[in-house]
C-alpha cells in the first residue's frame, strides 16, 4: 500500500456519479476519502438528473461533457445502467453478460462500461451473512441492480432462483439472460410471490421500494418466516421498512452498505489503477451512515 501512495502522490483524478436522487449519496466521500489516503487529489462530483433540464434525455450529453472535462470515469446508477448502453464503445464480460453498467471508464478516448454492482454485492453477502444456505432464493426487482444481484447469487451458487417484477417484460427477459448464463439453474419469472416465498431460503429486494422517497414494504410482512435470510441493496436510509420486520420476525438481514461498499471499492480500482484499502472504506461509509446527521436526513 504504500508504495501505492508513493507513486500517486499528488495525481490528480476526477470522476462522478451520474443519476436521479444522488445528492444522499455516500459515494463521493468513499472516493475522495480513499483517495486522499491514497496521495491522490481525487475529485468527485454528483451529476444529478433531477436538477438538470432535460433528465434523463440529457445522458449522451452529460457523458460527452465528463469525457471531454478529462474525467477518469462515472460511476451510473439509476435510471441509466441499461439506456447507457449503446452511448458506451466497449463493454466488460460481466457488464456484457449483464446488460447493464455502473461504471464508465474513459480511456484513450473510448467510453468503456463495466459492472462492479454484481461482484459489490456477492462480497457483502460472503461477509454479511456467512454460512447461509442459499440454494433457493426470491428476488424481488429485475432492473439494472437486480440484474447484478441476481447474477452474483447464482455465483454464489444458488440453484433455484424465483424473480418478480411488476414489469413484467423486463422480468421475462432478465429470467432469459440469466437462464442462458446459467443453463443447469432453475431460473424462473414468477406472479404467486406467497408460493415462491414458502419454499425459499432467503429474499433478495432489489427494487426502490424503502427508500427515503419511496417508503414502505415491498411485499406483505406475513410472507417472511424467521427462518429466512432478507437482503436489502438499498442503503439510505440503512435500515429500511423491509429489514426492521424481517428483524422483528426473527430473519437474518444484511443491509445495503456492503454493496455500496465494495461496488466503490471496484469503481476505485478502475478509475485510479490502485487497489484501495477495502477496510478503511468500509469503517469510513460506516462512520458517514451512522452519523446522526446522516440517519435524520435518511429517514
Amino acid at each position: 500500500m504504500s508504495s501505492a501512495v508513493s507513486t500517486a502522490s499528488n495525481r490528480r483524478v476526477l470522476a462522478g456519479l451520474i443519476g436521479s436522487s444522488i445528492q444522499q449519496s455516500l459515494t463521493p466521500a468513499l472516493h475522495m476519502e480513499e483517495g486522499a489516503a491514497q496521495g491522490l487529489d481525487y475529485r468527485y462530483e454528483l451529476i444529478d438528473l433531477d436538477r438538470i433540464n432535460g433528465g434523463v434525455t440529457a445522458l449522451p450529453a452529460l457523458l460527452a461533457s465528463a469525457q471531454e472535462r478529462g474525467l477518469a470515469g462515472l460511476n451510473i446508477t439509476h435510471p441509466c445502467k441499461q439506456i447507457i448502453l449503446p452511448m458506451l464503445d466497449s463493454l466488460s464480460d460481466d457488464a456484457q453478460a449483464l446488460g447493464a453498467v455502473n461504471t464508465v471508464v474513459f480511456s484513450e478516448g473510448r467510453r468503456v462500461g463495466h459492472n462492479t454492482d454484481w461482484w459489490g454485492f456477492a462480497e457483502s453477502f460472503k461477509l454479511g451473512l456467512q454460512g447461509a444456505i442459499a440454494e433457493r432464493v426470491v428476488q424481488l426487482g429485475a432492473g439494472g441492480a437486480g440484474a447484478a444481484v441476481a447474477y452474483a447469487m447464482l455465483k454464489l451458487g444458488a440453484q433455484c432462483l424465483d424473480i418478480y417484477d411488476i414489469d413484467t417484460p423486463k422480468m421475462r427477459a432478465l429470467v432469459a439472460l440469466l437462464s442462458e448464463l446459467f443453463p443447469s439453474r432453475q431460473i424462473r419469472a414468477v406472479s404467486d410471490l406467497r408460493s415462491a416465498m414458502a419454499a425459499a431460503d432467503g429474499l433478495v429486494h432489489a427494487t426502490t421500494t424503502g427508500m427515503t422517497k419511496n417508503p414502505g414494504l415491498p411485499l406483505p410482512a406475513d410472507l417472511l418466516r424467521a427462518s429466512q435470510w432478507v437482503v436489502e441493496i438499498i442503503y439510505f436510509p440503512l435500515q429500511t421498512q423491509l429489514l426492521k420486520t424481517a428483524r422483528s420476525i426473527g430473519c437474518r438481514t444484511l443491509d445495503g452498505g456492503g454493496m455500496a461498499i465494495y461496488q466503490a471499492v471496484g469503481a476505485f480500482r478502475l478509475f485510479t489503477g490502485i487497489a484501495p484499502d477495502a477496510q478503511r472504506m468500509a469503517q469510513h461509509f460506516d462512520s458517514l451512515a451512522r452519523r446522526p446527521a446522516a440517519l435524520a436526513a435518511a429517514e
